[in-house]
């Protein structure tokens, strides 16, 4: 299994910076926002009410009330509480089905870019990942005829991501709909549905896999509240999906780390129950950082972008640098690419061979703007002077 790249380098960066570097970190997918203070009161009031106690291994049953009420308000989904799960973040709740839906060998179609963790997840299972290449022409979102020409006998999980970590790219209702009409004729595949930036979304429309009548038995959602509400350290997220995988998710999660945090619970309860027009401050900040950043690579040569269409991403393709030996570094691929601009230019940005992608690098532009102005010019000082 190998390391979280993502957090690889954030822990170089965060070296560096020990170090007395000054670092900008644009690696880590962590928005900077203080969370909401709806979600603190909650939080509070659950302390002061002497939540303390183990909760049940899948979520509470208030929990799993406002994760129905959500699915229903957002996705038009309907799901009973015995066909939910909470787990400690939305990367448990992947590992969980990983680990109760794969055999040895069975293969796992993943359409590249792809978020770092999906392909280790699936070895860890005994899982063999299979890339789907897609192209920055294509929004980085591969085609009905791709996923067919990846489907074998040995066929069994599809993780994606929508709006995608790392491209930002978001599937259509159509988009999906041509892809479940492949899938329709592969009974033996489950689909997991990964939409944890779910509302950083500028396109004003969010499609799941399981709206569709024929695919709901056969997909699980995946969402939590890291991204949007920006509690990434509170470390909750759920699934819904058919009960017999909610209930051997729930026997593997009670033998692995039982249920969740109670005074997170509480807080995520607070967080599912408000409307998401309360957080919709975060998602126009983000829709105004990714202009800039578009903005400010447009100024730098060898950078070749698409416009993002969700999360808080930009993913270039850096290609034109390699075979390149720019102030003594020879640059080969795009790891070469994103340590060179760590030691030079003071950024941290992650190589796109962690995401299935070896042409291009991922930038996160969940940071303030200030930061992303002056990292922007410290890349093309770095690559131009």
């Amino acid at each position: 299994m190998a390391t979280s790249a993502t957090l690889a380098m954030a822990a170089k960066a965060r070296e560096l910076k020990e170090a007395g570097k000054d670092i900008i970190g644009l690696s880590l997918g962590e928005p900077d926002f203080t969370i909401p203070e709806f979600v603190k009161e909650a939080a509070i009031r659950a302390i002061e009410e002497d939540y303390h106690s183990y909760t049940p291994v899948d979520g509470y049953g208030e929990l799993k009330q406002a994760i129905i009420t959500k699915f229903k308000r957002d996705n038009n989904l309907n799901y009973a509480p015995q066909q939910i799960v909470v787990s400690t973040g939305a990367k448990q709740s992947l590992a969980n089905l990983a680990q109760v839906l794969l055999n040895e060998g069975d293969e796992v179609l993943l359409p590249a870019p792809y978020w770092v963790s999906y392909a280790d997840i699936s070895k860890v299972a005994g899982g063999v990942p299979v890339e789907i290449p897609s192209t920055l022409e294509n929004d980085f979102k591969i085609t009905p005829e791709a996923l067919q020409a990846a489907i074998t006998p040995r066929s069994k999980m599809l993780v994606y991501s929508s709006p995608c970590n790392p491209s930002g790219s978001v599937y259509s209702r159509d988009e999906l709909r041509a892809l479940a009409d492949v899938l329709v004729k592969h009974p033996q595949i489950i689909v997991v549905s990964d939409e944890i930036y779910e509302h950083i979304n500028f396109t004003g429309n969010h499609a799941s896999m399981a709206q569709f009548d024929d695919m709901y038995d056969r997909t699980v959602t995946v969402n939590g509240v890291s991204k949007a509400y920006s509690m990434t350290g509170w470390r909750i997220g759920y699934i819904g999906g058919p009960e017999y995988i909610a209930r051997a998710c729930n026997k593997m999660q009670g033998q692995v780390t039982s249920g969740a945090n109670c005074i997170a619970q509480r807080a995520t309860i607070a967080a599912l129950e408000n409307p998401p027009s309360r957080i919709q401050y975060m998602i126009d900040a983000f829709r105004h950082r990714r202009k800039l950043t578009l903005d400010l690579l447009a100024q730098i040569p060898g950078f070749s972008c698409n416009e993002p269409e969700g999360a808080f991403y930009v993913f270039p393709d850096i290609s034109h640098y390699f075979g390149k030996t720019i102030r003594g570094t020879a640059i080969k691929t795009a790891s070469d690419f994103a340590l060179f601009l760590l030691s030079e230019a003071n950024v941290a940005t992650v190589t796109g061979e962690a995401f299935g992608s070896p042409n291009c690098i991922r930038i996160s532009y969940a940071a303030s703007e200030a930061e992303i102005t002056e990292a922007m010019q410290r890349i093309k000082e770095v690559l131009t002077n």
